[in-house]
């Protein structure tokens, strides 16, 4: 008979613990790469204010409904991912709670990619003379794109994310008490050092600028959901693997808003910080117009490096102290991207364990797993690229599938039995019609719309080809593939569940 492995016991051993680590789930590279790059994008010349309110619209419609879902599922069932849905859902939908699970594991191959990039960049950042031209910023990016440098470090960031994860919740909440908090200082630092640049007033004015004609724009709308989506972790399912180490007087509904808003208050300082920086340098040392700055800090480069990996470092090498705050700036970078990496490594590990395994021998299946996925995104980045937008917008799916589990579960049972709970705060019916009309509607009006992109715009003409990296095909493949694999072993997956 198999036995559930000691781990599984564990429990956060303060609110303050399951706070951090829950930030270590929604901080990330989404916060400190991606939303710049993106308010950039959707604000155009225009600013980037329209798309700030879009995004706040979306935080408290998208990301902490599905927070507060996955916290009460996961605190309720005790189990990972597949063992929670097919709890709250029935035996026949495992291989809804294993498709979720895998869009997790499949970002997870190509996230640990760019985490071994992070790691890299730091020990540039340390070691050699900052970059002073684009072209020597590629010279270093090119010697990234080297097998041996990229499987290196690729190989690193999954060893130390495997050191965090070893021995469970535990060991899990004492990094995130310590890489959580140094982020929030290291992001401060460089937020004031940002805002005191001569100029950085302008860049700081155009991310807070709003033109409320942008919001007529569903592609304004559809980029204000993925970037919820990334920077909160919301429907990863990560959050839902987290709850099972919930003590039950750790508020969910609580602890949701507080994580949430606290991700995307992050995400703002990060916003300021990069917009600052980029406009006091370009447009004030540089004499760049306008539109020439905003142009560069939308041009993402090879898998959205432009900003981040090619601009940053010269940036910082016209500043005045600017290799401490360069240096400071990737330490950063890696905390936010290793926090993320660990509980995207923990929710598949969590898996193995309900199937009986114990957790080191989980871990050492999953982690070259994850390795092997990646392997492909490492070698490549267009294929990284096509990864990035095949599983990005799975993300959308299984934040729908979440909110279905819930439905199955009935909402309005699982909000009372979450106003039941101690020393939380009282959730509203506006999350039941959240839930029950919002979020399926937001996913099958904006995968309309994405698909509608694809066709017109990233694979014009050639959509139907799923060896096009943006095509609709190419999405609608990948996703039919782990669907059949996994209904068909239903049975055998959910018989497997300790």
């Amino acid at each position: 008979m198999k036995t559930i492995d000691e781990s599984t016991k564990q429990r956060f051993t303060s609110r303050i613990g399951l706070l951090l680590s829950a930030l270590g789930v929604a901080v990330g590279t989404g916060n400190i790469w991606r939303f710049p790059r993106i308010a950039a994008q959707e604000g155009g010349e225009s600013g980037s204010g329209a798309f700030l309110i879009a995004w706040a619209v979306f935080l408290f419609m998208w990301s902490i409904p599905l927070i507060i879902a996955e916290y009460s599922l996961g605190r309720k069932h005790r189990m990972g991912v597949i063992g929670v849905f097919t709890k709250a859902m029935g035996k026949k939908f495992g291989w809804v709670g294993a498709f979720v699970a895998f869009v997790t594991i499949a970002i997870a191959g190509y996230y640990a990619v760019i985490v071994g990039w992070t790691i890299y960049y730091l020990f540039k950042t340390a070691t050699a003379p900052l970059p002073m031209s684009t072209e020597e910023s590629f010279v270093v990016w090119d010697a990234l794109q080297n097998p041996g440098e990229v499987y290196l470090v690729h190989i690193l960031a999954l060893l130390i994310a495997t050191f965090v994860i070893w021995k469970g919740i535990r060991s899990i909440e004492l990094a995130n008490k310590v890489l959580i908090p140094s982020l929030l200082l290291i992001v401060l630092i460089s937020v004031i050092r940002a805002v005191t640049l001569p100029g950085a007033s302008e860049g700081i004015a155009h991310l807070f600028h709003v033109d409320l004609s942008q919001l007529r724009s569903p592609q304004l709308w559809l980029a204000a959901l993925t970037q919820n989506a990334w920077d909160t972790g919301a429907g990863w399912g990560l959050f839902l693997t987290y709850a099972a180490y919930m003590k039950m007087e750790h508020g969910a509904v609580k602890n949701a808003f507080i994580t949430a808003i606290g991700n995307n208050t992050v995400s703002i300082l990060a916003g300021i910080m990069v917009f600052g920086t980029v406009f006091a340098i370009l447009g004030q040392e540089l004499n760049m117009s306008k539109p020439e700055v905003i142009d560069i800090m939308q041009s993402s480069g090879p898998a959205s490096t432009g900003l981040t990996l090619i601009w940053m470092p010269q940036l910082f090498a016209r500043m005045f102290l600017g290799r401490p705050l360069a240096i400071l700036f990737f330490t950063g970078l890696l905390f936010a991207a290793l926090t993320s990496l660990i509980a995207m490594i923990e929710l598949a590990t969590r898996l193995f364990v309900d199937f009986g395994l114990k957790r080191k021998h989980a871990v050492l299946i999953i982690v070259p797993v994850i390795y092997l996925i990646g392997l492909p995104s490492a070698r490549n980045v267009d294929f990284l690229s096509n990864q990035d937008f095949v599983w990005g917008i799975g993300l959308m799916i299984s934040g729908s599938l979440v909110a279905w589990a819930v439905m199955k579960s009935g909402v309005r049972n699982i909000r009372a039995e979450l106003n039941a709970g101690p020393a939380d705060w009282h959730l509203k019916r506006w999350w039941e019609l959240v839930i029950r009309f919002f979020i399926p509607f937001a996913t099958i009006s904006l995968l309309i719309w994405w698909f509608y992109l694809a066709a017109t715009v990233f694979a014009k003409g050639d959509w139907y080809n799923p060896l096009n990296p943006y095509s609709i095909m190419t999405c609608i493949c990948q996703w039919a593939i782990m669907v059949i694999i996994f209904v068909i072993l239903n049975k055998r997956i959910v018989k497997s569940l300790v």
